[in-house]
C-alpha cells in the first residue's frame, strides 16, 4: 500500500468532506477528542500545552485508551466511527492521517464501506452489510497514509473507520468518483457542473493560489481561498480552466460568482462548449461561444441566461486576464442519452 506518495487516486473528490456535506454519524468512543473533526476540509492544527478538563485538545478525533470496562467500550475489540458519504460515489482510494497524534496514533486501522439507501439512524447501520475496503493497515504517527482502494465495482454511501484498538486520528479522506442518482437528475434542471454529481476540472492554466476545482462546490464560498485563483500574469495571455460535465447537457443558466474576489476579480470572462468522448478536446474552433468576452464586478454573483445552446459535455472558462472565480455553476438539463447511460452505471453498481 502507497502511503508516501501523493497517489492519483488523491485527485478525486473527498466525499468524507464537510465542506461537501460529509458528516461523522457515530463513535463508540469520543472521549479525548470530538469525533466530527474527522471530516473538516483544513488541515489539522496544533497549539500546544493548550489543556481542556480530558487533557490536551487535539484537532482530530481520539478515543480513551482501552481498559477492560471502560465506560462506552464495553463487548468492543476496537473503536469505529461512521462516516457519511456527501454523496454515493465508487471509492478509489482512503487517507488517514495521524498528524499532530505522535504516541497516541493508533498501531494499526482497517476500513469498511456499505450501501444504505435514504437517511438510515447509526442503528440501522449497524445492522447492514459491511464491505471490506482496506484490511489492518499499519499506521506511523504524525503523517497521512495513502491507502488505494482497487477494483471495487460497487456505489458505497457510508464508511467505518476502525482503530485497532484505540487512538487519534485527525483525519479521514474518501476520495471516490461521485455516482448520482439518475432519479433525481431526471427531468429536471440542475447544475451540470456540480462537483458532488462527478463534473470534474479537466485541465487549468493555472492555480496558484487556489484549486479550480473549488468552483465546482457546492454552496457560496466562505472565504477567498474557498475559490479559484490564479497568480498575476504578465505574459499578456489570460488564464482558463476546462470543466466536464456531469454528462452531456444543454446549458440554459449560466452562474459566475466573484464573491470574496474585491481587488483581485477578472476583468472580463467567456465561456465556451463542445461536445467530445472523454477528455481529448477538440481544437479552438470546434468550441461555441456560449458567453461573449463579458465584463464582470468583483465580490459580485452573476447570472447569464443562454438562449438555443447545443448539447455540450465540456465548458471552457476564460478570465482575462487574470483573476479569481468562487464558483461556477451551468444549469440546465441533461439529454436522453446522458441520463440513460448514468442509469445504465448507477443499475450496475448497486
Amino acid at each position: 500500500m502507497n502511503r508516501d506518495a501523493n497517489p492519483e487516486f488523491t485527485g478525486l473528490p473527498d466525499l468524507a468532506s464537510r465542506a461537501l456535506g460529509g458528516a461523522v454519524v457515530w463513535a463508540n468512543d469520543e472521549f479525548f477528542a470530538d469525533k466530527e473533526n474527522l471530516v473538516n476540509p483544513e488541515p489539522p492544527v496544533f497549539h500546544p500545552a493548550t489543556f481542556t478538563p480530558k487533557g490536551q485538545l487535539y484537532d482530530g478525533w481520539e478515543t480513551r485508551r482501552r481498559r477492560p470496562g471502560a465506560p462506552g467500550v464495553a463487548g468492543t475489540e476496537h473503536d469505529s466511527a461512521i462516516i457519511r458519504l456527501a454523496a454515493p460515489g465508487l471509492i478509489r482510494g482512503v487517507v488517514v492521517d495521524t498528524t499532530h497524534f505522535l504516541g497516541n496514533h493508533p498501531p494499526r486501522c482497517s476500513i469498511d464501506a456499505t450501501w444504505c439507501a435514504g437517511h438510515p439512524s447509526p442503528k440501522r447501520l449497524g445492522k447492514a452489510r459491511w464491505t471490506e475496503l482496506a484490511p489492518a493497515t499499519a499506521l506511523r504517527g504524525g503523517r497521512p497514509h495513502h491507502i488505494p482502494v482497487p477494483g471495487i465495482e460497487r456505489r458505497f454511501s457510508h464508511v467505518r473507520l476502525n482503530l485497532l484498538p484505540d487512538g487519534g486520528v485527525a483525519r479521514l479522506r474518501v476520495h471516490a468518483q461521485p455516482l448520482p442518482d439518475p432519479a433525481f437528475l431526471a427531468g429536471l434542471t440542475v447544475n451540470l457542473a456540480a462537483l458532488i454529481d462527478g463534473a470534474r476540472v479537466t485541465a487549468c492554466s493555472d492555480m496558484y493560489f487556489g484549486r479550480a476545482e473549488n468552483m465546482l462546490m457546492p454552496g457560496l464560498a466562505r472565504t477567498m481561498g474557498d475559490g479559484w485563483e490564479n497568480a498575476r500574469r504578465r505574459d499578456g495571455g489570460n488564464d482558463r480552466a476546462e470543466v466536464r460535465l456531469i454528462g452531456e447537457g444543454v446549458v440554459q443558466v449560466l452562474e459566475i460568482d466573484t464573491t470574496h474576489f474585491k481587488g483581485n476579480a477578472p476583468d472580463r470572462v467567456r465561456v465556451s462548449a463542445t461536445r467530445a468522448d472523454g477528455d481529448q478536446l477538440p481544437d479552438e474552433h470546434d468550441w461555441t461561444v456560449l458567453l461573449p468576452k463579458t465584463r464582470l464586478q468583483p465580490d459580485a454573483a452573476h447570472r447569464f441566461l443562454i438562449r438555443d445552446a447545443d448539447p455540450a459535455t465540456h465548458l471552457r472558462l476564460d478570465v482575462y486576464p487574470d483573476g479569481g472565480i468562487a464558483r461556477l455553476r451551468a444549469l440546465g438539463t441533461l439529454t436522453r442519452e446522458a441520463l440513460d447511460a448514468l442509469t445504465r452505471r448507477w443499475q450496475q453498481t448497486g
